[in-house]
């Protein structure tokens, strides 16, 4: 691809390919055209969505992480608190 299109824009021009070649009006030369931009447009979408994916279970593990350092300060018990003596 010569620029990147937007991942919403390479879906709905996937879309449209997948249409017009489930139609079965295209000829041999066309279909194989839009078969192989099919393509390229499929694997740019995974690389997105595989993309997207990494940094979701990136940012779910910084989660995690904070979670469990949160959890850690709470647990540890605070010292025990006397009381004060009559004066």
């Amino acid at each position: 691809m010569s620029s990147d299109p937007t991942f919403e824009s390479a879906q709905r021009e996937l879309e449209q390919i997948v249409q017009r070649l489930e139609s079965g009006e295209t000829g041999l030369d066309e279909a194989i055209a839009l078969w192989e931009r099919g393509e390229e447009l499929y694997r740019f979408c995974r690389g997105k969505l595989d993309s997207a994916q990494g940094k979701i279970e990136q940012l779910a593990s910084r989660g995690a992480e904070a979670l469990a350092r949160d959890a850690d300060q709470k647990a540890v018990p605070a010292p025990p608190v006397r009381p004060s003596q009559p004066g």
